[in-house]
């Protein structure tokens, strides 16, 4: 009875880790950028009940939920019309060094230009390679190409740079919207052909509203479910109990 209990139990913290993924995908559906989370299943350990069972018969303890990666689906694209605003059409990652002085990858294109020229995100972190254009220059009169190169009253003042992983999957997440390379991806390497910069634009969140939902309420009901056999385990024992009395 026991193991019907921790069967059940590791059920219901499947199901609870489950629905944080949902819940983080349905916070993010307005992030830009943003690749939702993909959540399996996998069992936990077998063993034999013993000659009583039968020495075929194994008994398992339970599934856990596993973190299998993010879906590499493109975003919807939506004009901005603002010149630092910069969508990834295809695969590939903007590369941004932060203040601890580490070079993440990041598809969130909403850049801005800091005091010195210099393009950077939102919260200060710098484009690699890093590109600076002209004091004074009107914002109206940088224009960026699909092939990332960067001009700034019609003169070339740098180029963007995108990069691609051999296995997007084994990018460590670390908020923020932003990755960091691993073993398990693979280095950052030069973007394919398939891959462009669109200027004015701006990649949205590829979280689809109502499959979420779905999955939220799918979740729910496996955890209810879970509870429901903890429930029933703790009434047999309760007999249990009372016969022995």
């Amino acid at each position: 009875m026991l193991q019907g209990l921790y069967s059940a139990a590791a059920g219901m913290a499947a199901q609870q880790q489950r629905i944080d993924g949902v819940a983080n995908d349905l916070a993010n559906v307005n992030t830009t950028g943003y690749k939702h989370v993909r959540v399996g299943f996998r069992d936990l350990l077998y063993s034999s009940q013993g000659d009583q069972a039968g020495a075929s018969v194994d008994a398992g303890a339970g599934a856990a939920a596993s973190f299998v990666g993010r879906s590499q689906a493109q975003g919807t694209l939506q004009t901005t019309e603002q010149p630092l605003d910069l969508a990834i059409a295809g695969s590939g990652f903007f590369q941004v060094r932060t203040e601890d002085g580490r070079t993440v990858l990041t598809r969130d294109g909403g850049f801005r230009l800091d005091n010195n020229g210099r393009i950077t995100t939102a919260d200060g972190a710098l484009l690699q390679p890093q590109i600076q254009v002209p004091l004074n220059t009107p914002i109206d009169r940088i224009a960026i190409g699909q092939d990332g190169t960067v001009r700034a009253n019609n003169q070339v003042v740098g180029r963007i740079q995108l990069v691609n992983v051999t296995a997007p999957d084994g990018l460590r997440p670390l908020g923020d919207n932003r990755f960091e390379v691993t073993a398990e991806s693979g280095p950052a390497g030069a973007a394919g052909n398939d891959s462009a910069i669109l200027q004015g634009r701006l990649e949205g969140s590829n979280v689809d509203m109502a499959d979420s939902m779905v999955d939220m309420m799918n979740a729910q009901r496996a955890f209810q479910l879970a509870s429901r056999a903890i429930h029933m385990q703790d009434q047999m024992l309760e007999v249990a109990n009372g016969v022995k009395r």
